[in-house]
């Protein structure tokens, strides 16, 4: 039998929606600007500083500040710090109004269902992301002690030990695992280097770096998770028997 292990920002939840909701109330006079390409540059510059921000070399206002900074610098726009900080603040209000996506709600529900192992790990703060964890109801079909937070220990995605972490706290074997994701470089290649398998979510329609580790599945956003997981645990039960 296979186990799921979810990530969870831009996973179980549309990460844009709360960015769309937090641009729109700020930003209104850059309404013609590429949402999409703004938020690819903010995880972009959000990832480039997550460690020193982890190791305290860089405080969570700094880090929140600098990621939209650069992200409209990169687009020839240049903005305030304030504009920053009330930004982000208008996007932690946004985001206090997730939901997992139906599709996502219904994965969930057939791993439940199915009687699978599964789980979380998600990169970030203990208290922000065990908030975020609870706002999305997920402690509804997956227990607290099953939710793997990188702030609650002492290394995070895509570092090999989060994956032996989770396998251990489990019961489960690498070989039989998919992690499920949407960042290529700490879910797609931390996965692959842990032995697991992964299904990408690549909502954003990343590209994968040349000689990159290929995902075992890659869905878009108009691809279902819930048909794709089903599949595999019908195919695996198909192959059992013969």
């Amino acid at each position: 039998m296979y186990h799921f292990i979810f990530d969870i920002d831009d996973t179980v939840y549309d990460q844009i929606i709360p960015f769309k909701k937090a641009f729109d109330r700020n930003f209104a006079q850059y309404a013609g600007l590429s949402l999409d390409e703004l938020y690819r540059h903010n995880r972009h510059f959000s990832d480039e500083v997550f460690e020193q921000t982890v190791r305290g070399e860089m405080t969570l206002e700094d880090m929140h500040a600098y990621r939209i900074t650069e992200a409209f610098r990169a687009m020839g726009i240049d903005i305030s710090r304030e504009e920053a900080l009330q930004f982000q603040q208008d996007y932690a209000a946004a985001q206090g109004e997730l939901e997992p996506t139906p599709d996502m709600r219904a994965a969930l529900d057939y791993c439940r269902d199915q009687g699978l192992k599964f789980g979380v790990i998600t990169n970030g703060p203990a208290k922000h992301q065990r908030k975020k964890v609870q706002q999305l109801g997920i402690y509804d079909w997956i227990k607290y002690e099953n939710v793997v937070v990188s702030g609650e220990l002492a290394f995070m995605k895509p570092d090999v030990r989060i994956f032996r972490h989770t396998e251990q706290l489990l019961g489960i074997e690498a070989e039989q695992t998919y992690y499920i994701g949407d960042s290529y470089a700490n879910d797609i290649v931390g996965a692959h280097g842990a032995g697991w398998k992964s299904i990408w979510i690549n909502r954003r329609g990343a590209q994968i770096p040349e000689n990159g580790v290929q995902p075992n599945v890659t869905l878009n956003s108009e691809d279902s998770i819930t048909a794709v997981i089903r599949e595999l645990c019908e195919s695996r039960e198909r192959s059992e028997r013969t």
